[in-house]
């Protein structure tokens, strides 16, 4: 049916309301709305909101489909609420030029799980000795807007600094994977008293902070913009907040897994603990919950990193560092931010796609659930408590590390422009 009627949703968690969808359209929004003609979902208790929008996502191909391809990193987006994820750069052959970030979009168009926007490389080979052919693979179908060497920091201030200016000149923005490579050699885990206590190599926070700092300088200096990825400590947090005072355009991610596990885990040596950046201190994590709930930092990232079994399955020195978090992401929202009153609904909404559509530029989505505007939107079972089980999962890697957690919400229903990619929390 072309038609379909939301009955008695919570809109962005308010009062119930109808929804009608017509076509790729919201048609209105109001109470009892009639659904003549249109195939009725019985959203009572639930909670609607916009399409989610993740704007740090690992999709894998080209190069690793072992660990993920476009499309069933789609699919794990539609299950966890995704409308669109934008695709990281780190793929092989890496996403550094026009035709391979066109291949990246027009398999996400294909597969139609959700929309794909790739990311292209600062740097060619994310070597970070070279720009790569930013103005190329903007003006490419894909219209690339937002660049990042993720995985690996661009620590040539040079290098940063002309890609902030190059990018400003058509709006676009450089996200930076905040890690200074001399104070990060051999690390295993955060620096603190827990890899003094192991052995194992640390992390430490100055290593991120460092970069931050010199990157919201060099935004200011150039007068561009500059998207800090996965920030994961208190002094960064700080950071941003400072630079914000100062009008300096910078925003700032944080994680899922960043919001809820600390490195008290890894006493485990279980590698799915291993992540870059690494869990940090309980400190950290209330630090990062609270700059969330503030505004300094801007949005929720999954940074959905998929490996296969045996990347993950070997003692901890050799394992890959990285989680998947697509399909528990709203989850642990609900239960760091929601459950404790940090945030409402709509400030999810806000957080997990207002703002980062915003800041990728993904056209039509992140809008107001109202009449006229696209209907991507995410129905979510608030009241659903569960364990995590991986083996239900869309995506192809099952480096989870909420294996056996319970978990808040589930989302049953996704809709891409009208067409339900998810139905009672199935792929369509």
């Amino acid at each position: 049916m072309s038609k379909i009627l939301i009955r008695g949703a919570k809109v962005l968690g308010g009062e119930p309301q109808d929804v009608l969808i017509d076509g790729d359209t919201i048609a209105e929004v109001g109470t009892g709305l009639s659904a003549e003609g249109a195939e009725v979902v019985d959203a009572a208790g639930k909670v609607l909101l916009p399409g989610l929008v993740d704007l740090h996502t690992h999709l894998r191909e080209p190069g690793r489909e072992d660990s993920e391809t476009v499309l069933t990193g789609t699919r794990a987006a539609a299950s966890g609420g995704y409308t669109a994820v934008f695709a990281m750069a780190n793929t092989f052959p890496v996403a550094d030029t026009a035709g391979v970030v066109e291949q990246v979009y027009r398999l996400g168009q294909e597969h139609g799980y959700c929309d794909v926007q790739p990311i292209g490389a600062v740097t060619v080979g994310l070597e970070g000795k070279k720009l790569a052919e930013l103005g190329a693979m903007h003006e490419s179908a894909a219209g690339v807007t937002v660049f990042s060497d993720d995985g690996k920091c661009v620590d040539d201030a040079v290098i940063m600094r002309r890609a902030l200016e190059y990018v400003k000149a058509f709006g676009g923005v450089v996200a930076q994977h905040a890690q200074e490579p001399r104070l990060t050699e051999g690390a295993q885990m955060n620096e603190g008293v827990v890899s003094a206590e192991l052995g194992l190599g640390g992390w430490p926070a100055v290593a991120e902070e460092s970069i931050i700092a010199r990157d919201v300088l060099l935004a200011e200096h150039v007068g561009s913009r500059v998207h800090i990825c996965h920030l994961s400590t208190a002094g960064s947090v700080e950071i941003v907040r400072w630079a914000k005072s100062r009008g300096i355009d910078v925003t700032a991610e944080v994680t899922p897994h960043h919001l809820l596990l600390t490195d008290e885990l890894v006493r485990s040596y279980n590698p799915v603990y291993k992540v870059n950046p690494p869990l940090r201190t309980e400190r950290d994590v209330m630090a990062l919950r609270e700059a969330l709930a503030d505004g300094t930092i801007d949005i929720v990232a999954t940074d959905h990193a998929p490996h296969p079994h045996e990347d993950k399955d070997c003692e901890w020195a050799a394992a890959a560092m990285g989680m998947v978090g697509l399909e528990t992401a709203l989850s642990v929202v609900q239960q760091t931010m929601v459950e404790t009153g940090l945030l409402d609904w709509a400030g999810v909404a806000d957080r997990m796609s207002v703002k980062p559509a915003r800041i990728g530029r993904a056209t039509g989505h992140g809008r107001p659930v109202s009449a006229g505007e696209p209907a991507n939107l995410t129905l979510v079972d608030t009241a659903y408590r569960g364990a995590v089980d991986p083996a239900g999962f869309a995506s192809r890697s099952r480096n989870t590390p909420y294996e056996g957690r319970e978990l808040p919400g589930r989302v049953t229903h996704t809709w891409l422009r009208g067409k339900a990619t998810l139905v009672d929390g199935k792929l369509a």
